[in-house]
């Protein structure tokens, strides 16, 4: 079987609770990622490897999903779906497929941003050597996170889930892209739950493995990998598919705008004079930015977003309809749909000690290693003139800030935060 008729399994069912409060009105595969939601990019990347038909494992606001995507006609595939019940692991998830194929497949996560190149390489080592089962091996700074692959050559020999930091596995890790041959679906039914209760693809994996069934690790470079689990993945993710954007205007400039490097800008939108736009970046449909605007590198702006006189925006994904009032910053930032910031707002992106910026995801405090990294907002917040943000903060949904409060720990979605103040009054 060649590339061209194999097909695609996608698993899309997760929420992405990581990603909160930007997941509490979407699945983290419609987050917007240089104009387009992340399971677009990776649909794109698909089709560019030759692989037209796919079925997209759903559960989270899989209604969502199936909305944006159809039957896949616009991206020139066939997409189907399966819908899992319960959340019963990513092997449980992969064993959709057992109806849906006739022989080998592609398996892959649908949070995962790739390159057609990536698809081609793994394709083409199963396809030469015809083993059961090709993984993807990539080389990470911290592979803690993930399974790390013990190899000979070519071949897998194991796969060590998430060892402690102190343990020296290696930093070659499972990436989450595989082709399986049929025999993959007899593993899945022998697969055990993990301690935590749900059927792993890698125990999966390790069954062939133990049963001398040949299993290769196809290596691939990191920059062309990226897993998007952590808020500050979104911006470099953003970041990343932007250096590929190809560059063109099709909306509306007005005289005395500079645009220096790579810039998409969209049919509707409007550049007012004066505006000053770096890039790598994107301007969606409808939207309308300055007068005395600067937009720098590596910021993707969604439609009908209003951005008033003297904004300056920076290495940020601003969702559609959100409006910055003037006079307002906001860096290396997620603003989420239908926002609305008041005029004066300031995100502060950096710590006064020049540390790297913390913040509390799932109750933990985790340090996101990145020196400059702002806030992460919901949907339909607003904010009073002279609102200012510190680095990390999140904040849910439908909250409202009131004018000159200074926000320093996460607000939960539904808030209204109101600053206090104590006039005295006294005579002469």
């Amino acid at each position: 079987m060649n590339d061209e008729e194999m097909k695609a399994v996608v698993l899309a069912a997760g929420e992405g609770q990581r990603l909160r409060p930007l997941t509490f009105t979407r699945p983290k595969h419609l987050i917007p990622i240089g104009g387009k939601p992340l399971l677009e990019h990776l649909f794109v990347a698909l089709k560019g490897a030759g692989i037209k038909d796919a079925l997209v494992v759903v559960h989270y606001k899989a209604e969502q999903i199936k909305e944006y995507f159809g039957d896949g006609s616009k991206l020139g595939m066939g997409l189907d779906y399966a819908f899992q019940k319960e959340m019963r692991g990513t092997a449980d998830a992969f064993g959709f497929a057992e109806n849906y194929v006739d022989g080998d497949f592609f398996a892959v996560y649908g949070d995962l941003l790739l390159t057609s190149s990536v698809i081609k390489h793994v394709l083409d080592l199963h396809n030469q050597e015809k083993p059961t089962a090709t993984l993807t091996a990539v080389h990470v700074e911290h592979p803690e996170y993930y399974g790390i692959l013990k190899t000979k050559g070519q071949e897998v020999v194991g796969i060590i889930e998430k060892p402690p930091p102190e343990v020296a596995a290696g930093n070659q890790i499972n990436a989450g892209v595989y082709v399986f041959s049929t025999d993959i679906f007899e593993a899945i039914r022998r697969t055990k739950p993990s301690p935590r209760g749900e059927h792993e693809i890698t125990d999966s994996i390790r069954l062939l493995i133990e049963g001398r069934k040949p299993v290769l690790a196809a290596r691939i470079p990191s920059e062309d990998w990226l897993d998007v689990g952590k808020p500050w993945d979104l911006l470099e993710a953003n970041a990343l598919v932007l250096t590929r954007i190809k560059p063109e205007i099709l909306g509306s400039v007005e005289e005395n705008v500079h645009l220096n490097g790579q810039i998409f800008v969209s049919k509707g939108a409007t550049i007012r004079s004066s505006v000053y736009i770096e890039g790598p970046a994107f301007i969606g449909e409808g939207s309308d930015i300055g007068p005395n605007c600067y937009i720098r590198p590596h910021t993707s702006i969604g439609r009908d977003v209003r951005i008033g006189n003297a904004c300056e925006i920076k290495a940020s994904i601003i969702m559609d309809g959100v409006h910055i009032g003037h006079l307002s910053y906001v860096g290396d930032s997620v603003i989420g749909e239908g926002c609305n910031l008041g005029a004066g707002t300031i995100v502060a992106n950096l710590r006064f000690d020049d540390g790297t910026v913390k913040m509390r995801i799932k109750g933990e405090v985790v340090d996101s290693g990145r020196r400059k990294l702002g806030v992460f907002i919901g949907d339909n917040v607003k904010t009073g003139i002279g609102a200012l943000f510190m680095p990390g903060v999140t904040v849910g949904c439908n909250c409202w800030i009131w004018p000159n409060l200074v926000v320093s720990e996460d607000v939960p979605s539904d808030s209204i935060l109101v600053l206090k103040q104590q006039i005295e009054r006294r005579s002469r």
